[in-house]
């Protein structure tokens, strides 16, 4: 069975930020299969819901920030994304002083532990978004990336971002290949960013991304982020990365 495709709505957000349900129509006309959310602008989960319903498309994942998976408002979070399915509570950025030394990033890891836990009984995932300062090396050769993904659990989901990860100057597979079963989701996106490149117009090497993704990272969404001012709308351009992937065959 293929990899649904999906996108990031990031990608679209200024769109996304004057008719958030209107641009999850027109993606999901494009051919995309599911959204994953970076905010709702103020629409209520009935109203999400019943879009994607008429949309015949899923929301996997959102990136939701930490801070609103807190004790105090945990529940509140996950009913208002339970309510249209979404069950994936990926966290966007974890603070640099959370992340910049070992003893930080093995600290991270045990409170996104904890955090995997409460979410679990809730009936959630998460995980967590790479971005380029995540694969540098820190105090003993190891990033936070591998050191976060080392101390959590199996269920805790290593969003690896093609782009962000190059930009670290990581390897465009081996963050991948890392973590074997941990890789639930992986955002698709070209580099280098200057000139807003469509996936397939940059460096990253598609095929070796997508093996590296079908032989063990436990992959189940690919999703598309763009996110480059460049000649074409944000629209076009997201449609114009999904025409690529369909070419070979995604």
């Amino acid at each position: 069975m293929s990899i649904p495709i999906g996108l990031q709505l990031y990608s679209v957000r200024k769109d996304a930020e004057q008719d958030l349900l209107g641009t999850i129509a027109k993606v999901a006309e494009q051919g995309y299969q599911g959204v994953e959310f970076a905010g709702t602008f103020g629409v209520s989960a009935s109203d999400i819901a019943r879009t994607l319903d008429a949309s015949g498309i899923t929301s996997p994942s959102a990136h939701v920030a930490w801070n609103l998976l807190t004790d105090d408002k945990i529940k509140e979070t996950t009913d208002f994304y339970g309510e249209f399915g979404c069950k994936g509570m990926v966290i966007p950025w974890i603070p640099e002083e959370k992340r910049n030394t070992d003893a930080a990033s093995r600290e991270t890891a045990a409170e996104l532990s904890d955090l995997v836990a409460k979410l679990e009984e809730l009936g959630f995932w998460t995980g967590f978004h790479a971005h380029d300062g995540d694969m540098k090396p820190l105090d003993e050769g190891r990033s936070a990336w591998d050191l976060i993904g080392s101390y959590t659990p199996a269920s805790f989901a290593m969003q690896y971002d093609t782009g962000n990860g190059m930009s670290g100057g990581a390897d465009p597979v081996a963050p991948i290949n890392l973590f074997p079963g941990k890789g639930r989701s992986i955002h698709l996106k070209e580099y280098p960013f200057e000139g807003a490149p469509i996936i397939g117009e940059g460096l990253v090497p598609w095929k070796d991304v997508f093996a590296a993704c079908e032989a063990g990272a436990g992959t189940e969404w690919y999703i598309v982020e763009y996110e480059a001012e460049g000649p074409f709308s944000a629209l076009d351009a997201v449609d114009k990365c999904l025409q690529y992937l369909r070419s070979l065959g995604k």
